[in-house]
């Protein structure tokens, strides 16, 4: 395998992004299509297996590492990003648990990108955890599943979708399964939804499951796994890998709207001249350090090998949040041409909405940090009290 300083590949993914990636960007915006030549790109590269063990087939950056890489991958149209990110991502989930076997099944084919996978947990009914609806019954060598799942990205092209469900009769955390379903599997029916507001080209879509049989061999762990599949393998690290995307997007904004302040002339001076074009441009970029440092330092505690379900949850809210802020001002300091179609601006505007419904809205991070500023308070107070 080919071997790379972290140097080389920095200035390999600039220079990607600068040239075809920006020309990939105008292709899709127009068609409204992400085509098969992107994804062999991006895999010839090697940059969809960054981030995966040098074991495995990757390239074993360290998720510090990664995450740096992925600042500049976000300056990319959305479509191109959410391909890098879910890529770099999703192997974690497939080989939390993953026997021999299927390392040879599913994870090496998929990190070689050979096999397309998708993460499939969210459903009409529910929200995104312990509530999910669809369920499965074992019969023989099967699992019998039935129910929906909607907004899974990537419909158009996955071989297989990791998804999520529970026995029948179990509830909460209890009986969770996280189940291999091949495209091609009886009973499942793929309906593509609408174009979404941003990220062109991405298609997302809704599955229905009726009696849908999938083989007990593609059942990833054991008959309870399917909640810690989910969570401590992919939405953890994902969600600190959103927070740097977003990082990467506001960065590209604040660099386009400095520029425009610094060559557009008004009233006879630059409008980086205006005492009020300073101030949003030093909040901006006040945000985007702020976000940045509470990323990586979730990326390091992951490297140093401790849990950051917390850590994630904080990076992702206070970055996708960040991200809305800087795009507004970004778009205001570009003014009335900023709001068009051909403007850069504009796409990274309507793009930025999404980070905030993957992986989790705020409300659902705010909870998970909420739960644990609680139980430190009473386990604190506990103490007091025994002493």
């Amino acid at each position: 395998m080919q071997t790379r300083t972290f140097a080389e590949w920095m200035a390999d993914v600039d220079a990607y992004v600068a040239g075809p990636a920006a020309a990939w960007a105008q292709q899709i915006e127009t068609t409204g299509a992400v085509p098969q030549a992107v994804w062999q790109e991006l895999n010839d590269r090697g940059y969809l297996r960054l981030a995966a063990p040098r074991d495995f087939g990757g390239f074993g950056l360290t998720f510090v590492e990664y995450l740096r890489l992925l600042e500049r991958f976000a300056a990319m149209h959305g479509s191109m990003r959410v391909i890098v990110h879910v890529m770099n991502s999703l192997w974690r989930s497939l080989a939390s648990k993953a026997s021999l076997g299927q390392m040879e099944r599913f994870v090496k084919p998929f990190i070689a990108g050979q096999l397309r996978a998708t993460f499939t947990l969210t459903e009409p009914n529910s929200g995104s955890g312990a509530d999910i609806k669809t369920t499965a019954r074992r019969e023989g060598d099967e699992y019998v599943v039935n129910g929906e799942k909607w907004m899974i990205i990537f419909s158009d092209v996955a071989d297989y979708f990791l998804l999520f469900c529970r026995l029948e009769g179990t509830s909460g955390g209890e009986g969770t399964l996280a189940l291999m379903v091949p495209r091609d599997a009886m009973g499942l029916q793929i309906e593509y939804m609408a174009p979404a507001m941003g990220v062109t080209g991405t298609q997302h879509g809704h599955l229905r499951l009726s009696n849908c049989r999938v083989p007990v061999a593609n059942r990833l762990g054991e008959e309870g796994d399917g909640l810690e599949v989910a969570f401590r393998g992919f939405l953890d690290p994902s969600r600190t890998a959103i927070g740097m995307t977003c990082v990467g997007a506001a960065q590209r904004s604040l660099d386009l709207a400095t520029e425009h302040a610094l060559t557009r002339v008004t009233f006879g001076q630059p409008l980086a001249k205006r005492q009020v074009i300073q101030m949003w441009l030093a909040e901006m970029a006040t945000d985007i350090a702020a976000a940045r440092q509470l990323v990586l330092h979730a990326a390091r505690k992951l490297d140093e090998g401790h849990s950051i379900t917390v850590d994630a949850s904080m990076a992702k809210m206070f970055a996708t949040e960040m991200l809305q802020r800087v795009t507004d001002k970004a778009l205001q300091i570009h003014g009335g041409p900023g709001y068009f179609q051909s403007s850069e601006i504009e796409r990274l505007y309507r793009d930025a909405r999404m980070q905030r419904f993957e992986e989790g809205t705020s409300e659902i991070q705010k909870m998970v940090i909420a739960r644990d500023v609680l139980d430190k308070a009473k386990a604190a107070r506990e103490r007091r009290n025994r002493g």
